[in-house]
């Protein structure tokens, strides 16, 4: 949210600079994320002073230069070469001393040196308008008034634009009441000890005539509705003051009519908005729903199907605007527009963001009513706006306001005790401070006790309702650095339960930074569309959101695999082609049968997703470069499982699905997919744009922490006896995994046998048909004596013999 600092200085009486009032606001919970100087000339036009032409004569060698005499009140007067024609003796004017950066009007600049003028030292400027910044003149130099004094600063002399200080505020969603110049001023009066004013409106009077009048059909959606009628006014551009105010903060100046409604919204967060009363059929305006499936058409062109639940504001006949977020076409302020009816109206903060969302609508309005508006600001909103239209726009007030409040909203009242606001600050404050502080942010002290007080909110603080909100807003303007440290912190001491989650996610997340994977993190929103192209995910399964953002952003994931494309697409298309990359994240699951039974038919699954994609290896003098491959990312897999204390090679295996890889595999862990890795389908990468081969692995991180329970860690003294190792090369049917053979050779020797490798696959014409060769290599073994080659022989032996027997493997 932008606030202007010359703005802001209309409610609040402040000589604080700009950067101890973001300090301020910052300490109080308005954070100044940051500052940004706009307009004003840069450096103010320091160090051009006002001279007194002393002598002016000809240039010895140049026709159009003067050689003048300028006492600039700083004792020995100054020869400045001059080429203006209008330079004369005895004149006051500007001169930019040595020293001076000058910026120009057509955006040069300048700083002044001593210098020669076809031979003649020049000791300065004087300065013309464009050469000060200040307009565009430059037929001659600027004659000053003959009565100000020599040495006096032009900035002093001439008014000039200063400019302005725009802060940038985080706005917590919590704070809407300070979502405009005076909710900021009124903060920080509080934190200053200062006191605000608002524009009075006192000169308002309620006209002769017959305005517009007002009925609500739906209070529970429209509380308050208030307006007024204007007529005669005549729609011009505003003046140049108000569009200085609204484009300081980034708005675009339309007319007089509407810079003021955005005028008002910004001044003090009520949203206004105004119709055109030729426009308003009936002479009355009815807040209402509409049918279901009426058509619409908004201020942006777009014609809208309304839902019946879409809150509208109606002429007798049709309506006119959705009501507490966008305007029609149809009924706006235009330059044919004599007459306006404004409308100042609480709206019911769900409706709003319902209809908000239902629709894809974000505006200002809408921004400001979905988090909570002030019910009791809008006669003064309605009452100010009026005054300015018919300050700017002419005009006489017609007929009585519009005020629709059956239900007045009461003020929520809120217990205070002082021990218990004492133990949540962590120090006690005076009673008497307390109730000041409570004042100065416009807290009704309605009784107080020796125990404590009892306070009313004001209407426009909708997010305090409890003690210890009231304790928030104390401690905000009492300061946080103002609690004292105390000397013995109390706690305890809490044991975390094992496997520590945190702790085993920090780990992984650490091997994978170390060895050059980036982590990134998605939303967990995702676009349905996707899912359309692979038919592995049910559509049954899907979680839709009933209001989405957008149509990008209209399921909950399934997989981290679509956000994880959507990155290697970005960063491809940014020339970034050699990727590494990983994320945690949760996944989100309906399951029908569960709610058919009315069990909880909604889940989520945490995951680990790995990414690789371009070159492994970049090239170097001594090394060629080396793509990345599904074995390539299978080594990280293995690595993470066998910390876990998983043995990859035990589990069984399955196809991973084809709609998504072009080849692939998963390891399945009581008859459910661990993980699975593979090959990114051409059709799936085609829908990234993505050319390259991309290979991903996804784990399910819930099922792997819980076989990690299962793993127990030993410590034993390391080997005496040294290891050995045997190789075979087997001929075998193309059925025949390694898988197999391991599981085999494990099963005949379990106590000595403790590694089995592949280490090369053989397939060619020297092989008969549908066979292919296993280099397999055997380590072995024995922890408490040296192998003999005897014993050695003898394992091998019975290796080979049941290899044989189990899938016909023969010795090459």
């Amino acid at each position: 949210m932008k606030i202007s600092y010359n703005w802001l200085k209309d409610y609040i009486n402040t000589t604080e600079t700009p950067e101890r009032i973001a300090e301020i606001l910052t300490s109080i919970g308005l954070e100044v994320e940051a500052m940004e100087r706009t307009g004003g000339i840069p450096g103010n036009l320091s160090g051009v002073v006002v001279g007194h032409v002393l002598e002016c004569v000809q240039h010895p060698d140049a026709d159009r230069l003067r050689v003048t005499k300028v006492d600039v009140g700083a004792g020995e007067a100054l020869q400045i070469v001059c080429g203006a024609p209008n330079v004369a003796e005895g004149q006051k004017v500007a001169v930019a001393t040595i020293g001076t950066t000058l910026h120009f009007s057509n955006g040069e600049s300048v700083k002044m040196k001593r210098q020669k003028l076809r031979g003649v030292e020049s000791m300065g400027m004087i300065c013309a308008e464009d050469e000060l910044g200040i307009g565009a003149s430059h037929d001659g130099i600027m004659v000053l008034d003959p009565s100000v004094k020599v040495g006096t600063p032009v900035n002093e002399v001439i008014k000039i634009d200063s400019g302005d200080i725009i802060f940038e505020i985080g706005l917590t969603p919590n704070r809407i009441d300070a979502a405009s110049h005076f909710g900021v001023a009124r903060d920080l009066a509080a934190a200053l000890n200062a006191g605000t004013q608002l524009p009075p409106v006192s000169a308002f009077k309620e006209g002769a005539g017959q305005g517009i009048t007002v009925k609500v059909d739906n209070t529970l959606a429209c509380p308050r509705y208030s307006g007024i009628t204007i007529k005669g006014i005549k729609v011009q551009p505003s003046p140049e003051w108000l569009q200085k105010r609204l484009s300081a903060i980034g708005l675009r100046p339309i007319n007089n009519v509407v810079d003021i409604t955005n005028f008002i919204l910004h001044e003090i967060g009520q949203p206004l908005h105004a119709f055109d009363v030729a426009k308003i059929d009936g002479g009355q305006i009815v807040v209402r729903t509409c049918d279901e499936g009426t058509l619409f058409t908004t201020l942006d062109g777009v014609e809208r199907k309304l839902n019946a639940n879409d809150l509208m504001i109606c002429s007798a006949s049709r309506p006119l605007c959705i009501a507490g977020v966008f305007g029609g076409l149809d009924a706006g302020v235009t330059e044919t527009t004599t007459d306006v009816f404004l409308e100042s109206a609480y709206f019911n903060p769900v409706w709003v963001r319902k209809t908000a969302r239902r629709h894809g609508l974000n505006t200002d309005a809408s921004f400001r009513y979905e988090r909570g508006a002030d019910p009791e600001i809008t006669l003064y909103a309605l009452k100010r706006a009026a005054l300015m239209i018919r300050e700017l726009a002419g005009g006489t007030i017609t007929g009585s306001v519009q005020d629709v409040y059956p239900q007045p909203v009461a003020p929520a009242e809120v217990e205070l005790n002082y021990k218990s606001m004492s133990r949540l600050i962590g120090k006690e404050i005076p009673a008497r401070e307390l109730q000041t502080i409570l004042q100065s942010l416009d807290f009704n002290i309605i009784n107080t006790t020796a125990e404590g007080l009892r306070v009313s909110v004001p209407t426009y603080r909708v997010d305090v309702t409890r003690e210890c909100d009231v304790v928030e807003e104390v401690l905000r303007i009492y300061g946080y650095n103002a609690v004292d440290i105390p000397e013995r912190v109390l706690s305890s001491v809490n044991s975390r339960r094992k496997p520590d989650k945190e702790k085993l996610q920090n780990t992984i997340s650490d091997y994978l930074t170390d060895n050059g994977f980036y982590e990134m993190m998605n939303n967990s929103l995702t676009k349905s569309d996707y899912y359309q192209l692979t038919p592995s995910f049910p559509p049954d399964n899907e979680v839709k959101i009933l209001n989405p953002l957008s149509s990008d952003l209209n399921a909950m994931r399934r997989t981290l695999i679509f956000g994880g494309l959507e990155v290697v697409s970005h960063n491809i298309n940014r020339q970034y082609n050699d990727l590494k990359l990983y994320e945690f994240g949760n996944v989100y699951f309906y399951t029908p049968d569960k709610a058919d039974k009315g069990l909880a038919a909604y889940s989520e699954a945490p995951r680990l997703a790995l990414f690789v994609t371009g070159a492994a290896v970049q090239p170097s003098w001594n090394a060629k470069a080396e793509a990345t491959n599904f074995f390539y990312l299978k080594g990280y897999v293995e690595k993470i499982m066998e910390r876990f204390g998983v043995d990859l090679y035990s589990l069984p295996t399955d196809n991973a699905p084809s709609d998504c890889f072009a080849e692939g595999m998963s390891w399945l862990l009581n008859g459910k997919p661990l993980a699975v890795i593979g090959t990114v389908a051409k059709k799936l990468r085609a829908a990234f744009g993505i050319k390259q081969e991309v290979y991903v692995a996804e784990i399910a991180w819930d099922m792997l922490i819980k076989a990690q329970q299962q793993h127990k860690v030993l410590y034993k003294e390391l080997p005496k006896f040294p290891e050995v190792r045997r190789d075979l090369a087997l001929v075998l049917n193309e059925q025949v995994t390694f898988s197999q053979l391991r599981d085999i050779a494990f099963k005949v020797e379990k106590h000595l046998l403790k590694q089995v490798g592949l280490f090369d696959v053989y397939r060619g014409d020297k092989l008969p048909a549908g066979k292919k060769q296993y280099a397999l290599s055997f380590i072995l073994q024995d922890e408490e004596k040296t192998f003999t080659d005897q014993h050695i022989d003898r394992i091998m032996q019975q290796l080979l013999a049941a290899f044989d027997k189990e899938t016909g493997a023969a010795l090459r």
